[in-house]
């Protein structure tokens, strides 16, 4: 299957490349982003097949209808990750919470967060590819809290590659940030920035897109990569957790085949909730994906105003700061894929040079035929972490944004997954807040020994280990001094 830009071509890069190649270029012309030329068509006949199949039988089989230019033998090797989750077979479960609303744990594996979803196979693939061409990779990583420590997982020692991960100093939980400073890899270079995710991101796609920096890098035989959710690597394995949450429903007799739910996805740069687009375009029967945003609720403004605007917008610091982003970048491969690459690309350079853009109301007509969207704020996460735990299923505050959606936006008697996107423990100073229904200010270590003795909730052995570990990464820079950190890393 061929991979094509969002924004068109610059009559310089290759107008359809291949899977692997847009991996490890993730960035396309002026610019933009690499998709799917196609989406293969996934119905009922592929759904009712796969009823006795395991999770990696799934992915497997949804890699291969797109064609990927990866061997078969990486593939699966890449796959067999999947058994180091708590249920080797069942990375993702579905628990029915009440008799319409199900949850979609995304947080069994390594780090305990929906990025080891993606990034632990995604991983092993770009290694894979790396090494038979005998090339050498520089990958880079912003986090709002989770991505990176996926991701320096991921690549921990792998041979060729080498990792830069930002996170935004001040920005994350303390769990994130030592899962993040305590890795050992001598291949990793953590660095906290003074600034927040978006700034992150921004020099991010600058060093990305920066003919001088991969000029350096090419001097010393390196090339450059992303592991953020711009790399359509990621994504592909995005899209299958969403047919395995139907896979659980039919399962568990809960739906029956070709009857449609609806999808609620807790969102900040919105690479889950375009896993869940292409899986409805390919024939996963989605009634409708509810996003659901914390006070920085720009994703709520676009899809309910056609507005994207970050004019006199300041970042708000919430208690569910991987939501915490105002630059939303799958956005961009949604648009494409309604409006065309001429218009997404007049519209993200309106949004470069003005710092926003508008939708046409027929244009937003469309967001709003798939999509629907809310926000809530600390209070009402707090209080519903506390009212579901009282019912008997502990949850953390990005979790608890996807309620709201789930009271406010459901339109039909349908049955509903929420995606759950971290443990509890990676949040718990804020779960604890809400349990006893106060602000004392506590740290992560005490507030996961309360829960843990008071609620009976387990503690996993590498969340414990932690804090015993020994900090490796203690760099805070600017964001103007990133380019010479990495370069004197490299």
């Amino acid at each position: 299957m061929s991979f094509i830009e969002t924004r068109g071509n610059d009559g310089v890069r290759a107008k359809e490349v291949e899977f692997s190649y847009a991996i490890l270029n993730p960035i396309a012309s002026h610019g933009g982003l690499y998709i799917p030329k196609e989406l293969p068509a996934l119905g009922e006949e592929f759904m009712s097949s796969h009823i006795d199949k395991n999770y990696k039988e799934l992915a497997f089989d949804i890699l291969s209808t797109f064609n990927v230019d990866i061997d078969a033998e990486d593939l699966n090797e890449a796959l067999n990750l999947y058994d180091k989750f708590d249920d080797e077979n069942n990375p993702a479960p579905v628990v029915k919470v009440k008799d319409d609303l199900f949850v979609n744990e995304q947080y069994h594996g390594p780090t305990r967060a929906f990025k080891d979803m993606a990034l632990q196979p995604f991983g092993s693939v770009l290694s894979s590819i790396a090494k038979k061409r005998g090339e050498k990779y520089l990958i880079l990583a912003a986090t709002s809290g989770d991505t990176g420590p996926a991701a320096l997982n991921t690549f921990k020692n792998k041979e060729g590659i080498q990792v830069a991960c930002l996170y935004p100093n001040g920005g994350t939980s303390d769990v994130q940030r030592l899962q993040m400073v305590t890795e050992d890899g001598k291949n990793l270079k953590v660095l906290g920035i003074n600034g927040n995710f978006d700034d992150a991101q921004n020099a991010l796609k600058r060093l990305l897109d920066s003919d001088t920096f991969k000029a350096t890098l090419a001097e010393k035989g390196i090339n450059l990569s992303a592991a953020n959710s711009v790399n359509f690597g990621r994504i592909i394995f995005q899209i299958v957790y969403h047919f395995w949450s139907y896979l659980e429903l039919l399962r568990q007799n809960e739906v029956k085949m070709g009857e449609k739910i609806y999808l609620v996805v807790p969102s900040g740069n919105f690479g889950n909730a375009l896993g869940g687009y292409y899986a409805r375009k390919m024939g996963l029967p989605i009634e409708k994906i509810l996003i659901t945003s914390n006070e920085n609720n720009i994703l709520t403004s676009w899809i309910n105003e056609g507005s994207y605007n970050l004019n006199d917008k300041e970042l708000i610091m919430t208690k569910s700061p991987a939501m915490d982003i105002l630059k939303s970048s799958n956005i961009e491969r949604i648009m494409f894929d309604m409006f065309g690459a001429d218009r997404t690309r007049a519209l993200m350079e309106d949004l470069n040079t003005k710092n926003e853009f508008q939708l046409t109301a027929s244009e937003m007509a469309q967001i709003q035929e798939i999509f629907s969207a809310t926000y809530s704020d600390d209070t009402y996460g707090k209080q519903t972490i506390k009212k579901y735990l009282d019912s008997g299923y502990l949850m953390e505050p990005h979790t608890a944004t996807c309620i709201k959606a789930y009271e406010d936006l459901k339109e039909k008697n349908l049955k509903c997954v929420i995606y759950s996107t971290a443990e509890w423990t990676k949040f718990s100073p804020t779960v604890l807040n809400a349990l006893k229904e106060d602000n004392i200010s506590y740290s992560d270590k005490e507030a996961l020994d309360k829960i843990s003795n008071d609620f009976d909730a387990k503690v996993p052995e590498q969340i414990q280990e932690l804090f015993s570990a020994d900090i490796i990464h203690n760099t805070i820079i600017d964001i103007e001094d990133l380019e010479k950190e990495i370069v004197n890393f490299i």
